[in-house]
């Protein structure tokens, strides 16, 4: 009876000898690697704008500065890969490549280090999805955290069945998220052309009377 549920929930056992035959496409593989940076730029930016306001106009003013620090941290991020999957063709992660170059106390280090970003990257991203469709559905802010949950232990099954299924089920969120970024960054430029800057006072929250 456990073997069938288990089968059923996680999928059954692959032979030691299949794994490698076991490979995604770029589309799969772009669904199951990208969505530790793609979580980042969904909630971070709303973050750090809502943290800029905090100081007023003059925090504001360092928006441009932020914008061009992450956008050079992430063109290093992709540098680092490219060469990674170049210089490693048949796969290297943190721990493999810091441990052949740097010996293997560093590569336990970066696989810590990576396995904490992990559990960071999913509370943090779960917190932030559930909070934004609690906004839009206020009858489920009663029940985030049980729904933080819910999803959480439905991400670790969709894991817990392989690197194909995740990237197969991943696929789906991941390139509407980026179609739907994408055509909202490309309507705001082109408001932007059209109508020029918004005024801060439109767009900076309204303080609350007491």
């Amino acid at each position: 009876m456990f073997a069938r549920v288990k089968d059923l929930l996680i999928g059954p056992a692959i032979p030691t000898q299949s794994i490698g035959h076991k490979q995604l496409n770029k589309i799969r593989a772009l669904a199951a690697f990208s969505p530790d940076a793609l979580a980042s730029i969904a909630y971070a930016n709303q973050e750090i704008y809502l943290g800029l306001i905090v100081a007023g106009s003059m925090g504001l003013a360092y928006a441009w500065p932020i914008g061009l620090a992450i956008t050079g941290v992430l063109v290093i991020v992709a540098l680092s890969y490219y060469q990674t999957i170049h210089g490693y063709p048949s796969g290297g992660g943190s721990y493999i490549v810091a441990r052949a170059n740097l010996g293997v106390l560093p590569g336990l280090v970066a696989a810590a280090a990576l396995l904490i970003d992990y559990v960071l990257n999913a509370a943090v991203s779960l917190t932030a999805g559930v909070a934004a469709l609690a906004s839009a559905f206020p009858v489920l802010w009663s029940y985030r955290v049980l729904l933080a949950l819910a999803l959480l232990v439905v991400i670790t099954l969709i894991n817990l069945r392989g690197l194909r299924e995740s990237g197969t089920f991943m696929a789906v969120p991941v390139y509407l998220f980026l179609a739907t970024y994408l055509s909202m960054l490309a309507y705001g430029t082109v408001r932007l052309f059209i109508d020029g800057p918004t005024p801060i006072a439109l767009s900076a929250p309204r303080r609350l009377s007491r």
